[in-house]
C-alpha cells in the first residue's frame, strides 16, 4: 500500500514539475511574449494607392515599398492598373529609363545588391531589359512582423460613356479583368459585384473602393450613392490631376462626400467612408503624384490584411494628409463625437465637426458646419435634425507636398450617428 502511495506522489510531482517546465517554456518565449501579440489595439499607417514599373508608375516595386518602410507605415498596398505584380515579366531597360531617369538602376543595384538585380539580353531583338520582381518573391525583403506589411492588390481600371471608372481591390488573390457596363454606374455595380464574388469565392476579405471620383469628372454624388454595396472612396487622393476641389460645374470632394451620405441616409443604406491615399506614379522627385501625401490610420489589434480590412468595415480608421489624432470616439448612447489631435509644436488647429440635415428639416443643408472649435480637442453632441456627425481637422500649416493650391494638412473622422437597423 505505502509502494502505492509512493509511486502516485511521485508521478504527481513529476506531472507539477513538467507543468511548471512548460510554463516558464511559455513565459520565457520571445514569440508570444512580443507586445505585437499581447492584443493591444493600436493605429496602423498605411497607403491603399501606388503605381509601380509593373504598370505606369516609374520605380521598382521594391523600391517604393522600401520607401515607405523607411518613412514608419506600417502597411502599403500596390495597386497596378489590372495587373498585379506577379509571374515573370522582363521590361526594357530603355523605357525604364525615359520613364524614370539614367541612375534608376544604379541606384536599384546600390539598395539590393549585384545579385538582386537581374540584367539581360531580349531573346526577341537583343535588347537590354531588367526583370520586375514579383511580390511574393521580393516582400520577404521588407515586411516585418508587426511593423511593416505588404498586401496584394490592384486597381480595376475600366471605362464607360468615355469616363474613367477605377476601383481598388485590396488583399486580391489574383488579377480582376475589368467588368464593363453601359453606364458610369453599371460599370461601378458590375465591377463591385466581380470583386465581391471574387472575395466569396476565395475566402478571403476584400477591400474594394472607390477611386478620385472627380478624375474626368466620371462619377457624381448620385451615382456614388446608387451603388449600395461600396462603402469606401477617397476624400483625399494625391494625384494633381484629379480635381480635389472641382470647379464652378462640380461639387469638390469634400462637398461630394456629405451629398452621397445626405442620400444614402433618406434611402436607408449605410454611409460611404473616407480613404485618403497617394495614388503616387513618380518616385524620383518631379511634378507629378508623389508618395507621402495621403494615408489611412487604422485602429487594429494585429497588423493582418484580415484584421485591417475588418477595422475599415467597422469605421475603426480615419483619413489623413498630415494630421495625426490620438482620439475619436462616438458615444452612441450621448451621441457626442469627440476629438483629439496629436498636436505639433507650432502649429495651431480647427475641428470643424460637419453634417447633413434630416429630409424636411427647412432648410434642408448638405455639408454644413455646425460647429467649429479652434484648439486640439473638442467635443460635439449631435442634435436630432442632423443625419450624421464627421470630423475636419485642419491645421494652420502647409502640406509637406502640396496636391494643389494652399492645401493644409488635414485629417477626416468617419461619419457616425448613423441609425442602427
Amino acid at each position: 500500500m505505502k509502494s502505492r502511495f509512493r509511486f502516485s506522489l511521485l508521478t504527481l510531482m513529476l506531472l507539477v514539475c513538467h507543468t511548471s517546465a512548460a510554463q516558464d517554456a511559455v513565459n520565457e518565449d520571445p514569440i508570444l511574449q512580443d507586445p505585437i501579440l499581447q492584443d493591444q489595439v493600436r493605429y496602423w499607417k498605411g497607403n491603399l494607392h501606388t503605381h509601380s514599373l509593373w504598370s505606369d508608375g516609374d520605380q521598382f516595386p521594391e523600391m517604393i515599398a522600401d520607401w515607405y518602410r523607411q518613412r514608419g507605415y506600417n502597411f502599403l498596398a500596390l495597386t497596378d492598373h489590372n495587373v498585379i505584380s506577379a509571374g515573370q515579366r522582363w521590361m526594357s531597360l530603355k523605357k525604364i529609363v525615359d520613364r524614370s531617369d539614367s541612375g534608376i538602376v544604379d541606384r536599384y543595384r546600390q539598395r539590393f545588391g549585384e545579385h538582386w538585380v537581374e540584367q539581360r539580353k531580349s531573346p526577341k531583338n537583343g535588347d537590354e531589359e531588367i526583370r520586375l520582381k514579383p511580390l511574393n518573391e521580393f516582400r520577404a525583403l521588407l515586411e516585418t512582423r508587426g511593423e511593416f506589411l505588404m498586401i496584394q492588390a490592384e486597381e480595376i481600371s475600366d471605362r464607360s460613356e468615355g469616363k474613367p471608372v477605377h476601383i481598388n481591390a485590396t488583399n486580391v488573390a489574383e488579377a480582376l479583368m475589368p467588368a464593363g457596363g453601359d453606364t458610369v454606374r453599371e460599370a461601378m455595380q458590375n465591377n463591385l459585384r466581380m470583386i465581391l464574388e471574387h472575395e466569396k469565392s476565395h475566402g478571403r476579405p476584400v477591400l474594394p473602393h472607390i477611386n478620385h471620383p472627380n478624375f474626368g469628372y466620371a462619377m457624381t454624388a448620385e451615382d456614388l450613392a446608387a451603388v449600395v454595396a461600396e462603402k469606401f472612396f477617397e476624400v483625399y487622393n494625391g494625384h494633381p490631376g484629379v480635381n480635389q476641389l472641382g470647379d464652378e460645374h462640380h461639387a469638390s470632394i469634400e462637398l461630394m462626400w456629405d451629398q452621397i451620405n445626405a442620400i444614402r441616409f433618406a434611402a436607408g443604406v449605410e454611409p460611404m467612408m473616407g480613404i485618403a491615399t497617394d495614388d503616387s506614379h513618380e518616385y524620383h522627385g518631379r511634378a507629378g503624384s508623389r508618395p507621402g501625401r495621403g494615408w489611412v490610420m487604422v485602429r487594429s489589434r494585429f497588423l493582418t490584411p484580415e484584421y485591417l480590412i475588418a477595422a475599415m468595415r467597422q469605421g475603426e480608421f480615419y483619413a489623413s494628409s498630415g494630421v495625426s489624432l490620438t482620439q475619436h470616439d462616438f458615444d452612441p448612447q450621448t451621441r457626442t463625437l469627440t476629438v483629439t489631435v496629436d498636436a505639433v509644436e507650432g502649429e495651431s488647429y480647427r475641428i470643424d465637426f460637419i453634417t447633413s440635415l434630416k429630409p424636411g428639416t427647412d432648410p434642408h443643408k448638405i455639408g454644413l458646419v455646425v460647429h467649429s472649435h479652434d484648439g486640439d480637442k473638442a467635443t460635439y453632441q449631435m442634435k436630432d435634425n442632423e443625419c450624421y456627425i464627421r470630423a475636419l481637422v485642419t491645421s494652420n500649416a502647409a502640406h509637406h507636398d502640396p496636391s494643389f493650391k494652399d492645401q493644409k494638412k488635414q485629417a477626416w473622422t468617419q461619419p457616425v450617428g448613423w441609425p442602427t437597423k
